[in-house]
């Protein structure tokens, strides 16, 4: 199996941090960078190939990650010369991209079974898979319905359950078909088209650990909460 990490971006909303690092090398506890952490997670969950797109300090990605062997796995680079939005390194890449294959951000902390999702993703025939978690997001004032200048119903402080992608993708190399190399490609956008055709992407629902490591917040959560999570998220790595 073959993941595709994504660990071009610049960080900036996790600076400082990010200063002189990039992002999926801050330190996740005493010991582990957090694409350290990912690449242990993929070799234990039978992944032997992994490319990583390398953008802003990359030169640091490539000589702390190496050829990948510490790890048991054979890793290559592409490198992003320009910002080519999520996925847009894959176009660059595509020719030595297997079929079907795995891609992910390089800032994530998570328990998600990633061979699951490639499995699922190989079994369903969708172009694309998208690993999705529950959010429940709160409006903190009273939300009016209106209808021609009149108020017709008034709900007190809601909350609104959303499923949000994790950053996690299952991908068939022929989804890439029609998209130029060297040109920019969001994950809104490639959803968008793939919502105009009859094959529709599938859904990977997860609910156990989860965290998107974008904001210092965030950063400070995942060190306070790595300590006893350490078992489950390093488990067999």
């Amino acid at each position: 199996m073959h993941a595709v990490i994504l660990a071009g971006g610049k960080g900036v909303r996790l600076r400082p941090y990010t200063t002189a690092l990039p992002k999926p090398l801050v330190p996740i506890g005493d010991q582990h960078a957090i694409l350290e952490i990912v690449l242990r997670q993929l070799a234990a969950a039978g992944f032997t190939g992994c490319t990583i797109a390398i953008g802003h300090l990359g030169e640091i990605i490539r000589a702390y990650v190496g050829d990948g062997s510490q790890w048991g796995m054979a890793v290559d680079y592409a490198t992003e010369e320009s910002p080519l939005g999520t996925m847009g390194p894959l176009l660059t890449m595509r020719e030595r991209l297997p079929e079907s294959f795995l891609v992910m951000n390089g800032d994530i902390l998570t328990d998600l079974d990633y061979a699951d999702v490639l499995r699922q993703h190989r079994d369903s025939g969708a172009p694309l898979t998208i690993a999705t978690y529950a959010r429940k997001v709160h409006i903190d004032f009273g939300v009016l319905t209106t209808q021609a200048g009149r108020v017709v119903g008034f709900t007190e402080k809601p909350s609104m359950d959303y499923r949000v992608s994790m950053g996690v993708y299952g991908l068939s190399r022929k989804t890439l078909d029609g998209y130029t190399p060297g040109l920019p490609l969001g994950f809104d956008e490639l959803v968008l088209d793939l919502l105009k055709t009859p094959n529709l992407p599938h859904a990977y629902d997860f609910d156990g650990y989860w965290l998107d490591i974008g904001r210092p917040d965030d950063y400070d959560r995942a060190n306070a909460e790595f300590t006893t999570r350490k078992s489950l998220l390093l488990k067999g790595a």
